[in-house]
């Protein structure tokens, strides 16, 4: 028995050496990279990753970059990117020592990497541990992973705040909790920025090829701008940046029958204010329109989340909202009593997609706007693969107001001269041709008959009877 106990011992002790030259090497790692950003928050954090790094290179760093969202990515410096691998697919916060191992093989001026952790303690660990930011980002607070961080949104802004780096700097865009969060910083003497969203021209907004905030945008020039880059510099890096596979996006479809299809994925604003602001903006922007339909997926393990999206369908005011996954159930207890709108319940765990999709389609209108919120796993990627195999819309957009063109008529004999005034009523209420042009009666020519056509005892008026 003593001899396990030696064994045991000996075994703990191996272990906690290996630990710590572990830990002395990755550290050793961590100061070959002379500025560390980490993004943390509640919504966003890939995009806001992504616009840090772009900001960087655009103002000549080697930067590298790593985000976790929709799709985890490690971006090389030259902004090409490739998948992090992740064994048996499931997401651990020691996947980070290998990145930053990874990371510090450019030699790079800044490393760009997003939080992955959900749990406060793992939070701190994050970066007290793994990451050791040097600037750190806090993008929002919003109500998500309350179960892990909350209840309340006061106790989620404290739990985002142990990921601020102890005497650095954290830039934020939060404004309605930004006295927790200063408080969280003078706690460890950490300078707080928080940036004004307005200070983003709507012409510096336009220069992005796909959708993204003012916040987002704000929070990257700070920090392009306490690294020494140039405001005009950092955005033409960003407007150059390659986008997150889940951001923000709208795809127009034709369908099988013809109908016409705005099809918006909303599904990375997974929390209620963040889905709304979407919204908000793809209408404010033109990119999606009246009538409006709404698809909320529905997960087993996101109960009280769909039922947050039952909870905004009023704010959204769709004529219909279509229900999928499963429980659907726990989305439309969520919606209020007096909403009048229409819901189709096209939920299940085991529906065809191609099935489901084709009953949702046949639902809409001929030209109609749909917009997908919830959480896109399950049901969500099916149903996105099956949009994905409808041909693209292609053609212009239909004008809002009818217009009456001017179409000449084709001339009669002899041709008239053309009118020199016919562009002023080319969008007018065509006026009779003979107030342009004046009328040229045709002449008649019959052809001549044959002369063997002719019968000279020919009747003109009948007999009646035996008259001759």
């Amino acid at each position: 028995m003593l001899f396990l106990y030696v064994v045991l011992l000996v075994c703990c002790a191996v272990l906690l050496v290996a630990g710590i030259v572990e830990q002395r090497r990755h550290f050793t790692t961590l100061e070959q990279i002379p500025t560390r950003v980490l993004v943390n928050g509640i919504r966003g954090k890939s995009s806001i990753t992504r616009l840090c790094a772009g900001a960087l290179r655009g103002g000549g760093l080697v930067t590298v970059a790593k985000t976790t969202g929709t799709a985890a990515r490690f971006i090389h410096p030259d902004a090409t990117e490739e998948p992090v691998y992740r064994k048996f697919g499931i997401a651990n916060v020691v996947e980070q020592i290998g990145i930053v191992r990874r990371a510090a093989t450019y030699r790079p001026d800044a490393l760009v990497i997003e939080c992955m952790a959900v749990m406060p303690a793992l939070q701190e660990v994050n970066q007290t541990k793994l990451i050791r930011s040097t600037i750190g980002v806090l993008c929002n607070v919003r109500e998500d992973h309350l179960a892990e961080m909350g209840p309340t949104l006061d106790d989620v802004a404290r739990s985002l705040s142990r990921s601020m780096p102890v005497g650095g700097v954290c830039v934020t865009a939060e404004q309605e909790r930004a006295h927790i969060l200063r408080a969280e910083a003078a706690r460890r003497n950490c300078e707080l920025v928080v940036v004004d969203p307005e200070s983003v021209t709507d012409e510096e907004l336009r220069g992005f090829s796909w959708f993204t905030f003012k916040e987002n945008v704000a929070i990257a020039l700070a920090v392009a701008e306490l690294l020494g880059v140039e405001r005009q510099t950092a955005l033409q890096g960003m407007w150059a940046a390659p986008p997150d596979p889940g951001v923000l996006s709208v795809e127009r479809y034709r369908t099988a029958d013809g109908k016409r299809l705005r099809f918006a994925n909303v599904f990375a604003a997974n929390d209620p204010e963040s889905t709304l602001m979407n919204v908000r903006q793809l209408e404010g922007l033109g990119a999606i329109h009246r009538p409006l339909n709404v698809v909320i997926n529905c997960r087993p393990d996101r109960v009280e989340r769909n039922g947050q999206m039952g909870q905004i369908v009023p704010d959204l005011d769709p004529d219909t909202v279509f229900m999928i996954g499963h429980p659907t159930r726990s989305a439309r207890d969520g919606i209020p009593a007096g909403w009048s709108g229409r819901v189709v319940d096209l939920g299940g765990d085991r529906r065809d997609p191609a099935q489901l999709t084709t009953e949702l389609l046949a639902e809409l209108g001929p030209d109609s706007s749909l917009v997908a919120v919830g959480n896109i796993h399950g049901q969500g990627e099916l149903f996105l693969e099956e949009l994905a195999r409808l041909d693209p819309d292609e053609s212009p957009d239909a004008p809002e107001t009818p217009e009456y063109a001017y179409h000449e008529p084709e001339p009669l004999y002899p041709e008239p001269e053309p009118y020199p005034y016919a562009e002023q009523y080319r969008y007018a209420e065509p006026a009779p041709y003979a107030q342009h042009v004046p009328y040229a009666e045709p002449v008649y020519h019959p052809e001549p008959l044959p002369d063997s056509w002719y019968d000279p005892h020919h009747r003109i008026t009948p007999t009646y009877g035996d008259q001759q």
